[in-house]
């Protein structure tokens, strides 16, 4: 068997250091010698991506076991409240690791390059290295604030004084009860061991540390200066070792049809962080992990035929958005894939295997830094036989220096037949405007956006049919319940019916659209004689959107009006979209708007849109909105313009947005939605194949004539009828809350739209049937069955059905402020 030199021999030999500790110290790290004044030796570690190329499995393996260590060490309900923060320039992929080992915390890492525009929510000083000044710059400027447990990651923890400068500064500003501390490995010397319990003392905190490995570094008397001289001694001979003799040498820039890095355009998602440098959050993640597999496939399809090793090279900085993208390329392609990144660490390279640092290329700083020009550095990548090298730059970096005949990319192209570019933009959080723009955009409408016709409906919403969203069930419900996430941050993997299922819709749309089409032409009389004779209708999206397109229909069947209709975002716990409201108090006289859902199950967004409208008039001025909904179906009892109050199957909420005009759910997010913006949606182009959403329209609004003569006698009765609201849906869910010990209004979703919704996007404990319910339930039944959800018979049960939630699985629990209840 090949004996394996450890990379620390060398420097071990001649500088009389000694690496004591743990045994697997030796495999996590090596020694190179630094060209640094305050330090002579440097611990290169060979699992952190950095210095040494490494499988980008392993390196993520590591940060992620360490995340998993502080989840134990925390217990659920701290490492829910945690907030990690990272270390520039080594430990910002590291730190990220942990985060995502931690589970749900969101993550910072400080960092070196000031942002203008964006407040500084502290700094500090790192005393060993050569580039010392942090700051920390959070878009949000409460991720700091709150109690939780604070985790800081480095990649080794040695005297300590970084760490205790940072949680002195962070304590003065945001004081907390427990911190821990992260690192690949501890490596006080016996003078330090203390220091850190006697610090937890001084602020009267709790100070953990988590480490993989522990041992120390003892160092003769001299080293330091011993070390400067093999520096000087060394550095006139430096050369750059070349491993395969028959490649050229020669300058890239100087090769002949030498054609320059070839771009991969990765697909990023819109609005993205880069990484932590202004916080990333569990949401962020998801977004994160729904996109890779696609760009990794976009890389792998432009590596070279053939390539046997190859290598993904972050940049400085940005370590975890080119370690997940090399990771996911590992699991698509069959080349050996390695993962490293560039530096500002100026280190000595020598080509001996007792070593750590074999070669070194050195180029220009290509990011426009702060500090100034200097060098920057790539280590052990010359020589290493890697077929094709991607680097991966933020687009800060993405500059005419990297593309200069001594830049980076050069540099790589006299070591590799192939270099590849990728580019992930740079994320610069949005300055607060301090004017409001004098114009709001026009709708949209379908084609372009919506299946829908484009006189059926305006949307008043953003396109954000480019960002990835989409989130498994499980997952996304988990970020909510951290707290860390809204609901309306992110969006249910759509459901796909099943052919079956597809089939129950169809049967149930033929039972009850005479019913439905007799519903509309009520509610739409009510609309006409109570409310305005020339409505604007407003659906609440999107639910209410295919229920305003038919009374729509109706009217103009009915009376010859072209109603304008619009449909607009309404978001528990945030309120109605205010710049659709200006809008419409723009173009329209607010007296005449009529906001149209589908159903109300408790009345729950009744209740919202009252005190959303109520907060919109006192904060603009702008008065005459109604916040009364007319709605299809009330079966609650909550409003009083409504179609019927019966609780019966209204095909549109089997599905989702293959009938609501290929639309999403809206989404609210202030890393995409502006303060001046309208909220966004996507539209599922790629889903037209299953749409029903004109099928729906049309197959209703086949029998307006038909009910003409009832629809119209039913309004005239329901005009003469006292329809105050009597919240009795209200009362009922109360009750059913404490009969089955949940204590939660906001576990408890009643009628037959609320249940499926419950069945499609939430994780449903159990069914509420009422006894002999029949057809109306079918959907549900099957829904409930393909979940493996129990359904239970009830008598005197006042809906047709109601969904509920366990509030010991909260996982799918979101109460009246759209984020997780927890009991």
């Amino acid at each position: 068997m090949k004996n394996v030199v450890w990379t620390g021999t060398w420097v071990a030999e001649r500088l009389g250091v000694e690496l004591v500790g743990d045994e697997k110290l030796s495999d996590l790290l090596g020694l190179a010698l630094r060209r640094n004044p305050r330090r002579a030796h440097l611990l290169v570690s060979n699992v952190l991506g950095k210095h040494v190329p490494q499988s980008p499995s392993v390196v993520y393996g590591h940060g992620f076991a360490l995340g998993r260590r502080v989840r134990e060490l925390l217990g659920a309900e701290d490492a829910r409240a945690a907030v990690v923060l990272g270390y520039a320039e080594t430990a910002t992929g590291l730190g990220h690791c942990v985060a995502d080992g931690v589970g749900l915390a969101p993550y910072l890492h400080s960092t070196r390059r000031p942002v203008p525009g964006v407040e500084t929510a502290g700094g500090f000083e790192e005393s060993h290295s050569h580039a010392t000044s942090h700051l920390l710059l959070p878009e949000n400027p409460a991720l700091l604030a709150g109690a939780g447990p604070l985790v800081l990651v480095d990649d080794e923890f040695s005297t300590g004084n970084t760490v205790l400068n940072t949680i002195r500064d962070l304590h003065t500003r945001y004081p907390r009860d427990h911190y821990v501390v992260v690192a690949l490995v501890d490596m006080r010397s016996a003078a330090d061991l203390g220091r850190l319990a006697e610090f937890a003392t001084e602020i009267g905190a709790r100070v953990d540390l988590v480490a993989a490995a522990r041992g120390t570094v003892n160092l003769p008397e001299g080293v330091l200066e011993k070390g400067q001289a093999l520096v000087a001694q060394h550095e006139t001979t430096e050369t750059t070792r070349t491993t395969d003799t028959s490649r050229t040498t020669e300058p890239a820039d100087s090769r002949p049809g030498y054609p320059g890095a070839a771009r991969v355009e990765l697909g990023w998602p819109r609005g993205l962080p880069d990484g932590g440098r202004h916080g990333f959050t569990p949401g962020q993640r998801i977004r994160l992990d729904a996109a890779l597999p696609a760009m990794a496939a976009r890389v792998a399809e432009a590596l070279p035929d053939g390539a046997r090793r190859v290598l993904v090279l972050g940049f400085e900085e940005l370590m975890y958005a080119p370690l997940r993208l090399a990771r996911e390329l590992e699991q698509v392609v069959s080349a050996e894939v390695r993962y490293s990144t560039t530096t500002r660490s100026p280190v000595l390279a020598l080509d001996d295997p007792g070593y750590a640092i074999r070669t070194r290329l050195a180029f220009p700083a290509h990011d426009d830094p702060d500090d100034g020009p200097g060098e920057r550095y790539a280590y052990n990548v010359a020589g290493a036989g890697f077929d094709a090298v991607v680097a991966v730059v933020d687009s800060a970096a993405d500059t005419p220096a990297l593309h200069a005949p001594d830049g980076l990319l050069a540099q790589l192209a006299e070591h590799t037949p192939s270099v590849l570019l990728a580019v992930v933009p740079s994320y610069v959080p949005a300055r607060p405007s301090t004017e409001r723009p004098s114009m709001l955009p026009e709708p949209l409408r379908g084609p372009a956006f919506s299946s829908y016709a484009p006189d059926e409906v305006g949307w008043l919403l953003q396109d954000l049919s480019d960002v990835t969203l989409e989130a498994p069930t499980e997952e996304r419900e988990e970020a909510i319940q951290s707290g860390g996430a809204h609901y309306a941050e992110s969006l249910p993997v759509e459901y796909q019916p099943s052919p079956q299922y597809q089939e129950l819709f169809q049967t149930a749309l033929g039972t009850s659209a005479a019913r439905i089409a007799q519903a509309v032409g009520a509610v739409t009389e009510l609309v006409l004689a109570e409310r305005s004779p020339h409505p604007v209708l407003v659906s609440l999206a999107r639910a209410g959107t295919p229920v305003g397109v038919l009374m729509r229909r109706w009217a103009k069947h009915r009376h010859g009006l072209d109603l304008p209709h619009y449909a607009v975002s309404i978001v528990r716990g945030r309120g109605i979209d205010a710049n659709a409201l200006r809008w419409l108090a723009a173009h329209h006289d607010p007296a005449d708007v009529v906001f149209v859902d589908g159903w109300t199950g408790k009345g729950a967004i009744t209740r919202e849109l009252t005190e959303a409208i109520r907060e919109f008039e006192s904060a603009e001025g702008i008065t005459g909105f109604d916040p009364e909904i007319a709605v299809l179906a009330d079966p609650g009892s909550c409003v009083r313009t409504y179609g019927t109050r019966e609780d019966f199957l209204i095909p549109s909420a089997c599905l989702n947005s293959t009938v609501s005009g290929l639309i999403s759910r809206t989404v609210l997010r202030s890393d995409l939605v502006g303060e001046y913006d309208f909220h966004g949606a996507k539209f599922y182009r790629e889903l037209a194949g299953s749409d029903v959403s004109v099928d729906f329209l049309d197959a209703v609004a086949a029998h307006f004539p038909d009910v003409a003569d009832a629809a119209c006698a039913q309004a005239k009765e329901l005009l003469a009828t006292d329809r105050t609201p009597t919240w009795e849906g209200w009362a009922a869910v109360e009750r059913i809350s404490e009969e089955y010990e949940i204590h939660d209004v906001n576990l408890v979703k009643p009628g037959v739209g609320e249940t499926t919704r419950v069945l499609l996007r939430r994780v449903p404990w159990k069914i509420l049937a009422r006894a002999g319910a029949g057809a109306d339930l079918d959907h549900v039944r099957l829904l409930a069955q393909q979940r493996g959800v129990l359904v239970e018979e009830v008598d005197e049960l006042p809906y047709t059905c109601v969904g509920l939630i366990h509030p010991k699985y909260t996982r799918g629990a979101t109460g009246a402020d759209g984020r997780a209840v927890t009991v």
